[in-house]
């Protein structure tokens, strides 16, 4: 790589820090969401850079306790007597991640236009929905679902409850997006991304644009930023979030009555189908809801959905009392 390609990715990196810190602010507005979705999009290398500095983040923060003792053990009065090493922009970024990582972030709670009034949307089993928002959002509700919109002058503000839906969110830079589910709110401008809040369980998927999942006010944990192709995946609960990459299209394919799945615990996969299907599955023991299930099952006859599945499961269907009874083999 020659000198002008190394002056290339060091800016790229220290653009990727800054936003990186720009997007840690409190006080964050519908601008800096706006730019940094544009800086994103402007290059594929920027995503790349972004998701490298946040990986350092994460590093940087998990080691912040041993880190402070190993460079300041003199204590606050010799470090003031230590001049700054010489920093080169290589490094810039680097410091700019890990000053990132020691900044603490105050979650604050938008005002709320209780005037406007909250319209509450379900759905029943083995029933999809679409509704249409007044403000051109779409919202794709899956099967067994219930969520409350509230869309006020400020804010726009979904409440999850048991629900699964893909959002398609109409940009208003004036009305920032909020979802609330569970522990952790989700935070856009104008994208498409999946939110599933099922038995205490959170996962966010983004298609498109940029969604922010932070701790709610009185829950702990990191502000995350995903990106397209990115899942995040929580227990309500905990302090932790996973980030992995994911294939939006298998995640959304819901929406056309198949269900995908990589490597999932059984008993997942038979709780979305007690969505759908009249006569509900149940798992025989602990041992048969632990086995992992990779496959794709469309939604259609409620014969042929539990045939399919024993196909692709090391599984047997025992017809039972009101139940179809699954056993491992």
């Amino acid at each position: 790589m020659n000198q002008s390609s190394h002056e290339n990715l060091d800016a790229v990196r220290d653009a990727a820090a800054d936003w990186l810190m720009r997007m840690r602010r409190p006080e964050v507005d519908e601008t800096d969401w706006l730019g940094f979705e544009a800086w994103l999009e402007a290059s594929p290398a920027h995503p790349a850079a972004y998701d490298a500095v946040l990986a350092l983040w994460e590093d940087l923060d998990a080691a912040a306790p041993g880190l402070k003792a190993a460079l300041d053990p003199a204590g606050p009065s010799a470090r003031s007597r230590r001049p700054p090493p010489p920093m080169g922009p290589s490094r810039r970024w680097t410091l700019a991640a890990g000053l990132a990582a020691a900044a603490l972030v105050v979650t604050i709670v938008p005002w709320r236009d209780l005037a406007t009034p909250t319209t509450i949307y379900a759905t029943g089993k083995g029933e999809r929905r679409t509704i249409l928002l007044a403000d051109g959002t779409r919202i794709d509700l899956n099967a067994g679902s219930r969520l409350s919109v509230r869309l006020g002058a400020h804010e726009r503000r979904v409440v999850m409850e048991d629900a699964e839906a893909v959002f398609d969110v109409a940009k208003d830079p004036q009305r920032p997006f909020l979802i609330a589910s569970g522990d952790r709110t989700v935070r856009v401008v104008g994208t498409q991304f999946d939110v599933r809040r099922r038995e205490g369980h959170l996962a966010v998927t983004v298609a498109r644009g940029v969604v922010e999942v932070r701790p709610a006010a009185d829950a702990v944990g990191d502000t995350v930023h995903l990106t397209p192709g990115r899942r995040l995946d929580h227990v309500e609960g905990s302090a932790e979030s996973q980030v992995r990459a994911a294939a939006a299209e298998e995640v959304f394919s819901w929406r056309s009555g198949r269900l995908v799945y990589r490597d999932r615990p059984l008993r997942e996969v038979v709780a979305d189908l007690n969505r759908y299907v009249a006569t509900p599955l149940k798992v025989a023991d602990e041992r048969t809801a632990q086995l992992k299930f990779s496959g794709v099952l469309i939604v259609d006859d409620e014969d042929r959905v539990v045939q399919r599945l024993v196909l692709l499961a090391p599984i047997a269907s025992v017809p039972a009392k009101d139940v179809i009874l699954l056993r491992a083999q």
